[in-house]
């Protein structure tokens, strides 16, 4: 059977193999510490799950939805923008999506032709180019130099803009790096876009779990010309431990929304019924569950950060927010004979049965991702092993 170039030039998830990896290891009984995938260790709060069984209960889930979502979500959406944006939208203005994922996939389907051009900060959250490359469009990679602690410039920015520049992704907090970007920066960035007429795409998924008194500033509250020129992309899986449920959402232009919902009545016709009701609830609902994880991730932060550092080797930038920690590992590499990140994340896996994810995936050939969202006891452990592992290294 022949494949599509476009299934043959995909790279696979780096993080859902890293993932898979563990599991198969741990099936075979390895006492394995999986610290891969970006998952709250949290189940969904009570009164999301109630609100959705009493949809389920009272019929009201048992058919198709409108593609762009269920009225009630929608309203909650604008509702929530309003109340943490201070931003005022249509719900004509608003999407919802199976997961901020698919919001991403429907949205570069929708404004990329080939040879179209997506600039994306590196590192990057694995699925970014990828998507991009499915829509027949380019990825233009943009590094953000660890000391400025990963983070691009409208300088750099404006070094790679051509004519075929559609679109820029802007993730803060950051995925992997846990990185936040300032009011200032961002304003930078959002005149560069204005100036050229290139869509932000805001990826705010993380936008409630930021720690030691950080604060997330969405890129589309900086003005009214940058609003218009930026399409968030959010939802519920992570502020609201909801990742099983897959509903994502989106707001900005309406043109651009009408086309992505488009993309989607002929893809998956609409996110599941009941899945939106359950959104609602955690939108309009009690929003005490969110700041509980938020405290509980940065505590976790906090106790596991210096001690990172105490690993031979390793240099970290301390997160602001989202639950990533992304070590610079080259030194400790170095100590162990590894020249390859992924060959060592392979090895911590094997030997020491700590799961991590290489950094190769986020387009950093020295680092290595390590996910908080667990418990402090795990994340101890995890220190423990990995000091043990290069100690044992270092002594050959």
């Amino acid at each position: 059977m022949q494949f599509s170039k476009r299934s043959k030039n995909l790279e696979p998830s780096v993080t859902l193999g890293a993932s898979e990896k563990a599991k198969q290891l741990k099936a075979q009984g390895a006492d394995v510490l999986s610290l891969t995938v970006g998952e709250p260790d949290f189940t969904t709060p009570v009164h999301i799950q109630e609100a959705a069984i009493e949809a389920i209960r009272s019929g009201q889930t048992s058919f198709y939805t409108p593609t762009s979502g269920i009225p009630q979500l929608k309203q909650a959406i604008v509702a929530y923008l309003k109340k943490y944006y201070g931003l005022t939208y249509d719900t004509s203005e608003t999407m919802v999506t199976d997961g901020a994922k698919f919001a991403l996939y429907t949205l570069f389907q929708a404004i990329l032709d080939p040879d179209d051009e997506v600039i994306i900060p590196v590192p990057y959250w694995v699925s970014y180019g990828e998507q991009v490359k499915l829509a027949a469009g380019t990825p233009i990679f943009v590094e953000g130099k660890e000391e400025n602690q990963f983070k691009v410039t409208a300088e750099q920015l404006e070094e790679v803009t051509t004519e075929h520049t559609k679109a820029m992704i802007l993730n803060s907090p950051s995925n992997p790096t846990g990185m936040i970007y300032s009011k200032e920066e961002l304003e930078a960035i959002g005149e560069w876009a204005v100036k050229h007429d290139i869509l932000i795409v805001s990826d705010d998924i993380y936008g409630r779990l930021v720690y030691d008194d950080n604060v997330f500033t969405p890129i589309a509250t900086i003005s009214e010309k940058i609003r218009r020129q930026t399409l968030i992309v959010n939802g519920v899986s992570k502020s609201y431990s909801m990742t099983g449920w897959r509903i994502g959402f989106v707001a900005g232009n309406k043109e651009l929304i009408q086309a992505m919902s488009d993309i989607a009545s002929q893809s998956t016709s609409n996110p599941a019924a009941v899945s939106q009701f359950a959104a609602a609830e955690a939108l309009n609902g009690p929003q005490d569950s969110v700041e509980e994880m938020r405290k509980a991730f940065e505590e976790r932060m906090k106790r596991i950060y210096p001690l990172l550092l105490e690993i031979p080797g390793v240099k970290l930038q301390k997160p602001q927010g989202a639950f990533y920690f992304f070590p610079n590992v080259k030194e400790t590499m170095e100590l162990c004979g590894y020249d390859d990140v992924t060959e060592f994340c392979d090895a911590l896996l094997n030997e020491a049965h700590v799961a991590t994810v290489t950094g190769q995936g986020f387009g950093s050939n020295e680092n290595i991702r390590i996910s908080y969202a667990t418990d402090i006891r795990t994340l101890e452990e995890m220190v423990k092993r990995v000091k043990e592992f290069v100690e044992k290294k270092r002594k050959k």
